[in-house]
């Protein structure tokens, strides 16, 4: 059920735009995510016989952040230190670089694999949400947030995707910071307190209350009701279907 919150739901009837993360939000992309990190850390940490990696680690150095972000994150949590390297890194682990690009083959390969369909109440959410004449974008960390997003069989409801290839090429700062959900913002001519954040990770709710959005959603999905209201949740739902009935009519 949703949480107590500081603004109430009934404020979704008063904006004009929603600004998605995708992972854990719209899509379970973020368990493809975990094995996918899971895959890359196990061994790595068990070769340099530091902690080994657990679901913990995602949750708290990982989810929400640009990749090479997440990859530093951990490392730094273990007392190891790389250097960070270029994109163009090959596929490795001698660099932060070589590790983040190594783990995006391996979540190509886990998508390829299993496939991802969206959360039921999500799609509910959302398609009340078009229906009502509200906007929707897609924001994310990811860089292959179109691949899923077409994979889900959604992509087409979205006009503006910024995700990590946008961040990169425009040279957006990640989440925590505010620079992408303002740009999407941007992008529908709208200021961020006519939009919504649709989190379910903390950096992502801090991002939501970093650049003073007029509504910041978290979606509990493993990170904790109360970890999401501290970093900057206004509300806190399991299921994104909870609110379609605060959507305008």
């Amino acid at each position: 059920m949703t949480t107590p919150d500081r603004h109430t739901p009934a404020r979704l009837a008063d904006t004009r735009a929603l600004l998605f993360d995708l992972d854990g939000v719209l899509t379970p992309t973020a368990d493809v995510h975990m094995r996918a990190w899971s895959r890359l850390f196990t061994p790595f940490l068990a070769e340099h016989g530091v902690a080994p990696y657990t679901e913990q680690d995602y949750f708290d150095h990982i989810d929400g952040k640009p990749r090479y972000d997440g990859v530093r994150s951990l490392l730094e949590a273990r007392g190891i230190d790389l250097p960070q390297g270029t994109p163009d890194d090959a596929p490795g682990s001698d660099t932060v670089c070589a590790l983040g690009n190594r783990k995006n083959a391996e979540f190509t390969a886990e998508l390829t694999e299993h496939g991802v369909e969206p959360y039921p109440g999500s799609l509910r959410f959302l398609t009340a949400a078009i229906d009502a004449g509200m906007r929707v974008a897609v924001v994310s960390s990811s860089a292959n947030a179109t691949q899923v997003l077409r994979t889900a069989g959604i992509l087409n409801r979205f006009p503006v995707v910024v995700d990590g290839l946008v961040a990169r090429q425009d040279g957006l700062a990640g989440k925590p910071a505010p620079d992408t959900y303002l740009d999407a913002a941007a992008r529908f001519d709208l200021t961020p307190a006519e939009c919504v954040v649709v989190e379910d990770a903390t950096s992502g709710v801090e991002a939501g209350r970093n650049g003073v959005f007029g509504l910041v959603v978290g979606v509990d999905r493993g990170a904790g009701a109360d970890a999401l209201r501290e970093h900057g949740a206004d509300v806190v739902v399991r299921d994104l279907a909870e609110l379609v009935d605060q959507l305008p009519a």
